[in-house]
């Protein structure tokens, strides 16, 4: 298949992973466009490091298929090199040293930056001649994210790369990313428990839950999809009526109650009348929210909305 500037940097369909009789994923579907940070999150063996690694030809889908740009990226040297997979506890040789490793990417990726590459060495501060398994598990994480984006792949996909990495020196992850994605816009997807650290940096937002994509969409979108009403108990019980609620919580008369739906103009003045007050729901807390049980029937914009109409 041809690559066009229209297609998707990913589309996935019905992508079935099964290993044994054991199902990961079973017939998804999702697309993922260009030129977007996308979020990838699910509790601990929902598949995401399984769907990556299908993606990025490390692994085989069952059944179904997955594109990237347009192409498989099984044994197709046009797709491969326009990608790069940082993934977790990622091997290499014995007698490896940090430097082998990036003059090995530098051969590799054809948008490799050699610049890019010595500022984030001095910012990680990594012993570049030091055998790779000498080094601490953050500095071996730092290893993997100085590759990702020094490649500047048109698509990275970071497999929780900050792992052993301190706050510092996460936030200087994030930080790097943010810039030199907005200098040399490309595709990138992020797999990350710590959803609110990333939460400023993602547009598009992909939730693997059961087998199953349960939230596909953008990242703006998703967080309007919920809102927290906050004061007295029995006005809140009295705003809510109809609305599905994701979480309840109660301090004394004061209640806090956490519900489906975006508010209207006529809903914001009926509340100001009500001497309730409203607070933004975070990602994370949506996304955890919303994965906490079986929630069939959410994994798009309608079907949230006739949700929170019920």
């Amino acid at each position: 298949m041809s690559d066009t500037v229209t297609d998707p940097a990913v589309r996935v369909r019905e992508l079935t992973k099964k290993y044994g009789r054991t199902t990961v994923l079973d017939a998804i579907d999702f697309d993922i466009p260009r030129g977007v940070i996308c979020g990838l999150f699910g509790r601990n063996g929902t598949g995401k490091t399984t769907l990556m690694s299908i993606l990025t030809a490390q692994n085989f889908a069952t059944s179904g298929h997955a594109e990237i740009f347009g192409g498989q990226p099984y044994e197709n040297p046009r797709v491969l090199e326009r990608l790069c997979f940082v993934r977790e506890g990622q091997r290499y040789p014995d007698d490896a040293k940090p430097k082998h490793a990036f003059a090995t990417a530098a051969l590799f990726f054809p948008n490799w930056n050699d610049d890019l590459a010595a500022q984030l060495i001095e910012d990680f501060r990594l012993p570049v001649n030091t055998r790779i398994k000498k080094l601490s598990r953050g500095q071996h994480s730092a290893v993997g994210i100085i590759i990702g984006l020094a490649s500047r792949a048109e698509i990275t996909f970071f497999d929780e790369p900050y792992l052993g990495l301190d706050a510092v020196a996460r936030q200087l992850f994030y930080d790097r990313l943010l810039t030199d994605y907005a200098d040399h816009p490309r595709t990138v997807v992020i797999s990350s428990h710590l959803i609110d650290e990333i939460a400023d940096l993602i547009e598009q937002v992909l939730v693997l839950d059961d087998t199953k994509v349960v939230i596909d969409e953008a990242a703006d979108d998703l967080r309007n999809r919920a809102v927290t009403v906050v004061g007295p108990e029995a006005a809140v019980d009295e705003f809510i009526v109809g609305r599905e609620v994701l979480h309840r919580e109660r301090l004394g008369p004061v209640a806090s109650v956490t519900v489906l739906g975006a508010l209207n103009d006529d809903e914001r003045q009926a509340l100001a009348r009500a001497g309730l007050t409203t607070m933004p729901v975070s990602l994370q807390e949506l996304i955890v929210r919303l994965t906490q049980g079986p929630r069939p029937g959410l994994s798009t914009p309608s079907d949230l909305d006739a949700g929170a109409q019920r």
